[in-house]
């Protein structure tokens, strides 16, 4: 599959960072040929007009997150907006609604923009109004004032059912529209920051728009109702949002953690009874959150939606299933990514013979054995600190220097610093049941 030289920079970069990049994640995913069919469906269900859950677990270092984001990038080459959200109890609690909508909307992706990209869909939405109003043969264009009123006749209509339980939503969003065409700089960006769910907006950008107070828990539904008619209805195909490292719920206070469980729960729910058309819900946790004592188990009606029978043997798993379970890396996987990672590098290096020559599929493995059992022979938490070394110590070196040879100058080493405190803990750890996440 070719790349484009600016695709294969961004994912460089990022692997060199140690961290999971954001585009083109299809260009060295392995393991996915089960999984990858009815995920693609699924997103056309939700494109649709349906609605989709699905839970994935897996352990440290299995590639949760990759997964997400390979699930993201997939969305949006297929037209639709996502977001990507980490759970965690300062920043992002789940039981707090209106604080998981406000961090949806920060992190809101198109194709065309990577996070904050509510006005470039509020934008799109009221040019494609504009356009349907002007379709209809009676409006001058040249009318700006008759333009404006007929569009937001327009908005109300789109958006009658939302208004029936977030009226302030359309409220604000025919201010915005007004403030817009009026030239009101410091209204539009007040106005869209409330329609984000941002606190502390001035009142008299609220007594423009004829809304009061800011969002809460039980508004945060209703605006979330809005935003998917405004992505549907602007010809985007939906949204998908991720939830990821909800097992953080795990390490919360007791009422906290049940009223976390309980809001997933109302979600859930939610999206059963076919209120978020266009949403497609992603979850990521480990198994100790969808099997352990502090996990869905403590909200039966939660757990009786997510049980999955799963073999222990590891074989015949069903990816239609509401909970999907990610494979542990193995060495040969491990090595597949490293090989595929090292010909994107190679197809835009200055020195792609050397890098082939120097850096061929045995070495690849070697390294990958090498990391392995430095880690303690845990395969499982290798693939950050593996392709982060592969990046930066092998293939950087073997492009700038013409004398450096990984077999005869490299030899490989693991700082503590390096780590992150989940992987220190891997490591040490005789079971994942001993692991404690950072939070």
């Amino acid at each position: 599959m070719g790349i484009s030289p600016k695709r294969s920079q961004e994912i460089i970069d990022a692997l060199r960072r140690g961290t999971v990049p954001r585009n083109s994640l299809d260009a060295f995913a392995v393991g996915l040929d089960l999984l990858e069919p009815v995920m693609l469906d699924e997103l056309e269900r939700a494109k649709a007009g349906g609605s989709v859950f699905k839970a994935v677990r897996g352990e440290y270092g299995c590639g949760k997150t990759f997964f997400a984001r390979w699930l993201c990038d997939a969305a949006r080459k297929r037209g639709f907006v996502t977001s990507e959200i980490q759970i965690s109890e300062t920043e992002t609690p789940l039981h707090r609604l209106e604080t998981v909508y406000r961090r949806l909307i920060e992190n809101l992706s198109t194709p065309d923009k990577s996070g904050g990209a509510l006005r470039n869909v509020l934008e799109s939405w009221f040019f494609t109004l504009e356009e349907d109003v002007l379709a209809e043969g009676t409006i001058d264009p040249a009318n700006e004032a008759e333009l404006l009123d007929r569009t937001n006749v327009l908005v109300e209509q789109r958006l009658r059912k939302v208004s029936d339980k977030a009226p302030a939503f359309s409220a604000a969003l025919r201010a915005y529209r007004v403030a817009s065409a009026e030239g009101n700089a410091a209204f539009v960006d007040a106005l869209l920051g409330w329609l984000g769910g941002q606190p502390n907006i001035s009142a008299a950008a609220k007594r423009y728009a004829g809304v009061k107070g800011d969002l809460d828990h039980f508004g945060a539904l209703g605006f979330l109702q809005g935003l998917l008619s405004v992505i549907r209805d602007s010809g985007q195909a939906g949204l998908l949002l991720v939830l990821d490292e909800v097992e953080t719920i795990q390490r919360m206070r007791s009422d906290v953690r049940d009223k976390s469980l309980n809001a997933l729960r109302q979600l859930i729910d939610e999206i059963d009874s076919g209120r978020f058309p266009g949403l497609y819900l992603l979850i990521t946790g480990t198994s100790a959150f969808f099997d352990g004592p502090q996990g869905i188990s403590r909200l039966e009606p939660l757990a009786q939606r997510l049980h999955v029978d799963f073999n222990p043997n590891g074989t015949f798993d069903n990816p239609r299933g509401v909970q999907i379970r990610l494979a542990p890396f193995s060495i040969e996987r491990l090595s597949l990514v490293g090989t595929k990672v090292r010909d994107i590098y190679q197809g835009h290096c200055s020195s792609p013979d050397r890098v082939r020559a120097l850096c061929d599929d045995t070495y690849v493995n070697d390294l990958v054995l090498a990391v392995a059992g430095k880690l303690g022979g845990k395969v499982g938490i290798a693939p950050r600190i593996f392709l982060k070394k592969l990046v930066a110590d092998i293939l950087d070196r073997i492009d700038q220097y013409e004398d450096f040879d990984p077999r005869k100058h490299y030899s490989l080493t693991i700082a503590d610093v390096e780590l992150t405190r989940v992987e220190r803990q891997a490591i040490a750890a005789d079971s994942v049941d001993d692991i404690e996440l950072d939070v």
